[in-house]
């Protein structure tokens, strides 16, 4: 399929979701010392974590998808489409629950808004037309898919957030939300262009869907370049 070829959900994603059928829940890493950003990768992370009983894998919190899903998201590592920000690269790994074992040609869909709160796709903010911090990539054969985006905005009313959703033969096996430790949003925020938007009104504590499991939704954070590179695991339980 080319890089920016439009799918479906419904018609598609039975290509690129992997030949695993049957999951029916999400889930991901629980580190047993923190979920926080940190300054460099675990060593204990993945199996090896698992077999020294330092991390467990753990269903992750089911959460709302949101209002501005879209069914038409493109395959493509590179979702910029050129929108200003501090840069970001989702490293988002797709394991068996059960196993901690990795799930290769898994779908993950990601969507976000930009710097300045506006997600593209919608039409209560004029942005029918365009799909910036949209799309969706397999995973490989180590269960990891990749993308490469800017940090989020924030809007009124919410926390900062990227929505992700896991398909596995073309069903939906999680939807969830992913977050970010509000002392590094801090942080970001003082650069442009997010400065210009100062004084967010939503912090971790104080979000309805964060306060529901958000905490476990945290992605683990380190610099690259100026930037970061955020990661998180999901698990999915076959029956």
């Amino acid at each position: 399929m080319h890089e920016d070829a439009r799918i479906s959900r419904r018609t598609s994603l039975l290509k690129i979701g992997g030949l695993l059928a049957g999951a029916v829940a999400a889930g991901g890493w629980k580190a047993a010392d923190s979920l926080s950003a940190t300054d460099e990768e675990s060593s204990s992370a993945g199996p090896a974590g698992v077999a020294s009983g330092v991390v467990a894998c753990v269903l992750a919190p089911e959460q709302t998808e949101g209002p501005y899903y879209l069914d038409d998201h493109k395959v493509r590592r590179n979702i910029t489409q050129g929108k200003p920000g501090v840069s970001l690269s989702l490293r988002l790994t797709v394991v068996d629950v059960s196993t901690c074992k990795p799930i290769r040609s898994a779908a993950v869909d990601v969507w976000h808004c930009d710097a300045g709160g506006v997600y593209s796709g919608t039409s209560v903010q004029d942005t029918e037309d365009a799909r910036f911090l949209r799309g969706i990539q397999r995973t490989d054969a180590k269960g990891v898919a990749v993308f490469r985006t800017i940090y989020p905005g924030w809007y009124s009313g919410r926390t900062v957030h990227i929505h992700v959703m896991v398909y596995l033969g073309g069903n939906v096996v999680h939807t969830g939300q992913l977050y970010f430790p509000d002392k590094l949003t801090d942080a970001v925020y003082r650069r442009l262009p997010y400065s210009r938007r100062p004084n967010r009104n939503t912090r971790n504590g104080a979000d309805s869907i964060f306060r529901n499991g958000g905490s476990r939704s945290l992605l683990e954070l380190r610099r690259s370049g100026t930037g970061y590179t955020g990661s998180i695991t999901m698990g999915v339980q076959r029956s």
